[in-house]
């Protein structure tokens, strides 16, 4: 494991990157660790200070916003080192072995470099785990335990006592970790299904949809904050409102349901790109479409199938089948030709024959989806899919998956090339100085996991992350898009 500090490390990505629907890892072009980075404004030196590490998906990533926000509310002051810090909080990942060990590896750094540590977040679940490699942790505490976290650092930290939060304030939208131009909107916690291969429910429980006026005053603020593209997340965007029974709740003064429609109707008012995450193939569906074809949303659906054989998603327990997907997928290209579509896969699940594999690239060679990542299947402690058949032997798990990703890779190259000589809008994310490249994204293309627009030419060195430009698409390889500036 590469090294990392406290110094405003508030994401972390290893190599393999973490599905954030299902917390698995997901396939990674680059050879690179990447991470976030924050500047906070510095405080009294009188404030106490917390170092905080935030490790796993955007929904981690969301909690560790929220639990941020919080400290600085009462007047802590968020230290960019660990020798500077009078504690530390390592909010973790526990779904699979390799998120385990680098959330333990974390523990194990921030308390080698500052001997004071609090634990949350989803490993914090198994504080046995914890406690047996780390019994020196302050406290234990499982994912979105703000309170939770909250009193322990109050237990081992207390704040200032003379603070006044009305005069240092912190912003409405509170404090977050992404860059400036795009958020992340958490719109519920836990989730109802029980997939075989997926431990999530034992970990944050069934499904507790926020309200919906809350969610839409939250992007608002987002919105006046200069936000220009709202990532919708949850462990099952679809699902949003039914533990509700879609009850009504009010908005800028008007009554709307807590239902997943209503709440793209309501984004798609905001001026800002709004992408959705994790979306499971229901019926209901069908009905956001229409709205992504208009423009009011992205046509852009993050939908975890994770495998096209029958019989396999039959011992996943999955809550979708893979011939209604196929007619479904159909169905939405013609309302919006321009949909995009991602998703996840699992090789090598418990039982896979060459038959049930094979059904898999002959149901994504009709499927045609855009982006795709896939992992060979990992057993998950305490998950049911390690007992459900015989595993699947590592050799043949990797050999499937590479020819998996060898189809993926030539399918997204053939459906890029029909891109090439478009004019499209992109968000600018950063500027290569050196290169004097511009590195966006469009429409089809969420950060950290799909691909990029690389902006070459006169002009896009001059340009600004957070910009929207025009763009003429010259070139296309297998996952990214070359382009030049549209002028006059």
């Amino acid at each position: 494991m590469a090294h990392q500090t406290c110094t405003n490390i508030v994401r972390h990505n290893s190599v393999m990157r973490y599905d954030s629907s299902i917390r698995v890892a997901r396939h990674l072009r680059y050879n690179t660790r990447q991470s976030y980075y924050l500047r906070y404004r510095p405080m009294s030196a009188a404030n106490p200070k917390v170092g905080f590490v935030s490790l796993g998906c955007p929904k981690a990533l969301v909690d560790s916003e929220r639990i941020l926000t919080q400290l600085r509310t009462e007047g802590y002051e968020i230290s960019p080192s660990y020798d500077g810090a009078d504690l530390v909080v390592v909010n973790t990942c526990g779904f699979i072995d390799s998120a385990v060990q680098e959330s333990l590896d974390a523990i194990g750094e921030a308390l080698a470099e500052n001997g004071k540590v609090i634990v949350t977040g989803c490993l914090g679940k198994k504080a046995d785990v914890i406690r047996d490699v780390h019994p020196s942790v302050l406290s234990v505490t499982g994912p979105h335990a703000y309170e939770e976290v909250m009193s322990a650092v109050h237990m081992h930290l207390p704040p200032k006592a003379d603070h006044n939060p009305f005069i240092n304030l912190v912003p409405a939208q509170g404090i977050k970790l992404t860059p400036k131009h795009y958020a992340y909107l958490k719109i519920s916690e836990g989730c109802n299904h029980r997939c075989t291969f997926c431990i999530i429910p034992s970990l944050r429980g069934d499904l507790v949809s926020r309200p919906i006026g809350s969610v839409l005053s939250e992007a608002e603020n987002l919105v006046k904050a200069g936000v220009q593209e709202i990532l919708v997340v949850s462990q099952d965007t679809s699902a949003y409102g039914v533990d509700l029974k879609y009850k009504l709740d009010f908005w800028g003064g008007q009554p709307v349901k807590t239902r997943m429609l209503e709440l793209c109707e309501a984004l798609g008012t905001m001026g800002v790109w709004v992408r959705l995450h994790y979306v499971y193939p229901y019926p209901h569906v069908d009905n956001v479409i229409p709205l992504m074809a208009a423009g009011k949303i992205l046509p852009y659906l993050d939908i975890p199938f994770q495998h096209g054989s029958p019989s396999v998603l039959k011992r996943m327990k999955r809550p979708a089948h893979a011939e209604n997907t196929l007619e479904r997928i159909r169905t939405w290209r013609e309302i919006c030709p321009d949909l995009i579509i991602r998703s996840t896969f699992i090789v090598g699940f418990p039982g896979e024959t060459e038959e049930e594999f094979q059904e898999l690239m002959d149901w994504l060679k009709v499927a045609q989806l855009d982006r795709v990542g896939c992992f060979p299947y990992s057993p998950v402690e305490g998950a049911v899919a390690n007992d459900v058949a015989e595993p699947v032997p590592e050799d043949i798990k990797l050999e499937r998956h590479e020819r998996f990703m060898k189809l993926a890779a030539e399918i997204s190259a053939e459906r890029l090339q029909h891109r090439v000589g478009r004019v499209e809008t992109v968000l600018i994310d950063e500027i290569d100085d050196e290169e004097g490249v511009a590195i966006a994204r469009s429409y089809a293309d969420a950060p950290e996991i799909d691909g990029n627009v690389f902006i070459e030419g006169a002009g896009a060195a001059d340009l600004k992350p957070g910009q929207k430009v025009q763009v003429r698409i010259t070139e296309a390889d297998e996952y990214d898009l070359f382009a030049e500036l549209v002028t006059g």
